[in-house]
């Protein structure tokens, strides 16, 4: 009896073992809520896979990153994605990249976050003040200044940015964890969300004067138009 007890423990511990090793998917998208009639669906997470018989080399290719980009715009910076939208084979790799052109005197790349991936990041030319803000209730600002041939990370999920502060223009190259890592920048989401948010709140929660957080609204909606 003590022998069958043993074995009933062991597999109930077996089996709470597989359980706690097992983990849910991470989330390839922003959202995908579940549905019941399979025929109304059109997403999954992450893409549908072609069949690996007809995949060619167009499939793991992309060109183009040697090209600078204009900066002329609000921020000075200009960010090119290479993630599963641009080469379909890194389709379930859990790998992109970006090329991030910064203008002198400035640009930057404001501060945001990378909800499904962490950021590994090196300077090819120029000086960039980088870093990254931790968890409440610290908040503790690591940051750094960089130059060509430098290397920095942002945790996934942190508030980070770059900003050259330099005077000829910048370039870097970052490798993200996710071939869909996305990305919300801070002051749009806050302010130039889609419909905005009620000035109440954020005039509370910035401790700022409810006029002052309407002319920032002011600023950021035609983002989202």
């Amino acid at each position: 009896m003590k022998g069958h007890y043993f074995l009933v423990a062991f597999a109930f511990l077996a089996l709470a073992s597989s359980l706690a090793s097992a983990y849910d998917p991470s989330p390839l998208q922003d959202i995908c809520v579940a549905i019941n009639d399979t025929k109304t669906g059109i997403f999954v997470n992450g893409k549908f896979c072609k069949d690996p018989k007809l995949a060619t080399a167009e499939d793991f290719f992309f060109s183009g990153l040697n090209v600078p980009r204009n900066t002329t715009n609000p921020v000075g910076s200009v960010v090119t994605p290479v993630n599963v939208d641009q080469i379909l084979g890194l389709n379930t790799l859990g790998i992109s990249l970006v090329r991030i052109d910064y203008a002198p005197y400035g640009g930057q790349n404001p501060p945001h976050i990378h909800p499904r991936g962490t950021e590994i990041l090196v300077v090819l030319e120029g000086t960039l003040y980088v870093g990254f803000v931790t968890s409440n209730p610290d908040n503790r600002l690591i940051s750094k200044v960089l130059y060509p041939g430098d290397v920095f990370v942002f945790p996934i999920g942190l508030i980070h940015f770059q900003q050259n502060v330099g005077k000829t223009n910048a370039v870097a190259f970052a490798g993200l964890s996710s071939q869909n890592p996305g990305v919300i920048t801070i002051a749009n989401a806050v302010f130039g969300s889609n419909p905005p948010i009620n000035p109440d709140v954020l005039t509370r929660a910035f401790q700022l004067d409810n006029n002052v957080v309407k002319y920032l609204q002011s600023r950021f909606w035609w983002k989202n138009k």
